[in-house]
């Protein structure tokens, strides 16, 4: 069995009367890299701040590496913790070139082995062209890895990264996601990561948590976050979808406008139900009879993302080859495709 790094265990944060953080429940196995990902205002940063030592919990329990760190009448002061920090705005040290800020946490060792970790930390980041230069010389994508880096030289037990990439351009927070993931793999450093941007959570994540209004919706992979939400939340802040009204047949079918659809449902026969169906469930097919009608088109260079008016009025999605490009208001042929049958009752 893997050993769990951190735990949750019933955690709330309140200010007064008031609940940020609602008996959220997880854990984490070491070296794994998880993400709390919520719109702004859900809890997620305060549960991040709690973890850090930084909040207390008004209930509940977290342990680190199976030491308790905070409950409502302990909070193991921040410093004594070893869980690293990389914040928003990165915090360096203007004063310190890129080396010496990275050193800023080694101390404690002898200086032959202080360099040799930051040379290391340089190295693993791409930095060592710019171990003399200053923050004010760097670019965003190299202070975001120094950043990184001066978290990770102590060898944290926990690393906790909030908003990394908040404050940097579309293009660079992507190619950044990957190389800090790589980084983080590389260390087998176990790490939390916040953000509002489930395209980032996707990118760099083994695991999610979904948190809204201060609870937690669903931790699970990426891939099953997507397929198989758990709740109307999820399924509506995750990726893009539409809810098709359905009728359960059986235990095994549920039929909606397009056609009958195979999963298991527990919902009696007869039941109304709304299914899921993201873009790459509704497929496009010249030869197919059912048609539907190209309300508007985006193009997303090898894509089209098609909305589509079916004869009952409903609109749903459908992911399309760029090299399909149909006009708006014209008829389309349509199937289903669908490996996942996600439904909610009505």
């Amino acid at each position: 069995m893997t050993a769990k790094l951190l735990e949750l265990d019933h955690v709330s944060h309140r200010y007064g009367d008031y609940s940020v953080v609602r008996d959220i429940s997880l854990s984490l196995a070491r070296g794994t890299i998880a993400c709390l990902l919520g719109p702004s205002g859900c809890g997620k940063t305060t549960l991040l701040r709690g973890i850090a030592g930084f909040e207390p919990v008004s209930s509940g329990e977290i342990r680190v590496n199976g030491t308790v760190v905070s409950t409502p009448s302990y909070t193991l002061p921040p410093e004594q913790r070893r869980i690293g920090m990389v914040f928003q705005d990165f915090a360096l040290f203007p004063h310190l070139n890129c080396a010496r800020n990275i050193a800023f946490g080694l101390h404690h060792l002898a200086r032959t082995e202080r360099r040799r970790r930051v040379d290391e930390m340089l190295e693993m980041t791409g930095l060592t062209a710019a171990a003399k230069l200053y923050p004010a010389e760097l670019s965003g994508g190299q202070q975001q890895r120094v950043a990184l880096a001066r978290a990770l030289a102590p060898n944290p037990e926990l690393l906790l990264l909030d908003e990394p990439f908040s404050n940097l351009d579309l293009e660079l927070r992507e190619r950044l996601c990957t190389e800090v993931r790589d980084i983080l793999k590389l260390n087998n450093a176990t790490a939390v990561i916040v953000t509002h941007d489930q395209h980032e959570a996707f990118a760099i994540a083994d695991e999610v948590g979904i948190i809204a209004s201060g609870a937690l919706q669903q931790w699970s992979t990426p891939y099953d976050l997507y397929h198989e939400p758990a709740n109307r939340f999820v399924a509506d802040f995750i990726g893009q979808g539409t809810l098709l009204p359905g009728q359960v047949r059986n235990a095994t079918q549920v039929e909606v406008e397009l056609g009958v659809l195979d999963g298991k449902f527990n919902d009696a026969p007869g039941a109304a139900v709304d299914v899921l169906l993201r873009p790459d469930d509704i497929v496009h097919d010249d030869d197919s009879p059912r048609l539907a009608q190209v309300v508007t088109k985006a193009f997303r260079g090898a894509h089209f993302l098609y909305t589509l008016k079916l004869p009952s009025g409903q609109h749903v999605l459908s992911l399309v080859p760029s090299h399909h490009d149909h006009p708006v208001g014209s008829q389309i042929g349509i199937r289903l495709r669908v490996e996942h049958v996600v439904t909610f009752p009505r």
